[in-house]
């Protein structure tokens, strides 16, 4: 068979990183200054966030699965130099260990206030750090259609990022609470099947007609067909601790992408399954990581997670040469060996149940491999 043209699935990575007072390790302000020396050096690729004790950074639009690396590989190491020469060290987890949101302050912008304004405690208590992957598309047609097939594989990818097993101080008992927390904004989880990019332009309309929403970008779902770009966003992720992490969970999603498309091009499709049902998956993995057992819906049983996750590797296995990502997606066996991020963590704090020990093995994974 001819093959297919992968070349319009470019990544971009999105990455939500803490800040910290290095001797105290609780969250800190960093009054921005993090971001303004940044934005000498990579210009609008580092942002500011709602809560001023977080960094976003965002890659260029990148070819393939290298480039990325390259690129977040670089930012980690940029944002570290300059909060190092600020007097901050910097990390990547979902949730804080013990740092309190109260004790946080929002960045003075128009548009966090309206959120603050709007959402009121819901927002000031998002003190939460994710990872958003783009993936771009041919259309937006396509970008729909990839959206609905790709919902089932969410929880299955979410269970290897979990990375937020604490909050507040107190061992949650979850491996990723950060979707916890997050659960009280409105418009978010796993969005609905549409079966038309119409239908669902046609809904933001009413959302934006009604006032429930100003723009698009309010809709904050695990998935989204972006609102103004070519691109399917997987937003379900807690940030990892490590770069290696980051590329192995986005080189995934554009696997799962790209399988989804040459099915479609064969006339084929993957099974679409209800809110409902991946909701029940995507609760398991919050909980469990990849230590429980997901529903196969096609067997109507709970398989070990692991199992489901090494189901998805051969799903994707005719795609990964062709995307040029093979090296990366095999990371996902020590992902499986070593834990998740919360795993050692968990780890960590089992020692000594010191939750110092936790901030500082944070710091020290940020720029692991690097």
């Amino acid at each position: 068979m001819a093959l297919l043209n992968f070349s319009t699935f470019t990544l971009g990575v999105e990455e939500e990183y803490m800040v910290m007072d290095p001797d105290t390790r609780e969250l800190k302000s960093h009054e921005q200054k993090i971001v303004q020396e940044g934005q000498k050096i990579i210009k609008d690729k580092v942002k500011a966030e709602m809560h001023q004790a977080v960094v976003e950074v965002g890659t260029d639009i990148c070819a393939n699965i290298d480039e990325a690396y390259e690129d977040i590989k670089t930012l980690r190491r940029t944002i570290s130099d300059i909060a190092g020469s600020l007097g901050f060290s910097m990390g990547a987890a979902g949730t804080h260990p013990f740092s309190h949101w109260e004790s946080q302050l929002i960045t003075d912008h128009i548009r966090y206030s309206e959120i603050v304004n709007e959402l009121q405690e819901a927002a000031r208590s998002n003190l939460i750090f994710g990872l958003h992957v783009h993936v771009g598309m041919e259309t937006r047609e396509m970008a729909n259609h990839i959206a609905n097939s790709t919902r089932y594989f969410l929880p299955h990818i979410y269970a290897l990022s979990t990375n937020s097993p604490f909050w507040e101080g107190r061992k949650t008992g979850y491996k990723s609470f950060r979707t916890k927390v997050f659960d009280k904004f409105p418009r978010t989880g796993i969005p609905e099947a549409f079966e038309s990019i119409e239908a669902y332009d046609s809904y933001v309309k009413i959302l934006m007609k009604t006032n429930c929403i100003d723009n698009a970008k309010k809709i904050w779902w695990d998935l989204r067909v972006h609102p103004f770009f070519n691109t399917v966003e997987f937003r379900i992720c807690d940030v990892p601790l490590t770069v290696d992490e980051t590329i192995c969970i986005a080189a995934l999603f554009q696997a799962i992408c790209a399988k989804i498309y040459k099915l479609r091009q064969q006339n084929m499709n993957f099974i679409q399954y209800s809110r409902a049902l991946i909701n029940e998956n995507k609760w398991r993995a919050s909980r469990y990581g990849i230590d429980g057992y997901l529903i196969d819906f096609g067997k109507e049983e709970e398989i070990n997670t692991r199992v489901l996750i090494y189901e998805l590797l051969d799903f994707v296995d005719d795609v990964v040469d062709e995307l040029g990502s093979r090296h990366r997606i095999q990371y996902v066996h020590k992902m499986l060996e070593h834990g998740t991020g919360a795993d050692r963590q968990l780890a960590v704090y089992e020692r000594n149940q010191n939750l110092a020990e936790v901030a500082d093995y944070i710091r020290e994974q940020y720029l692991y491999g690097v």
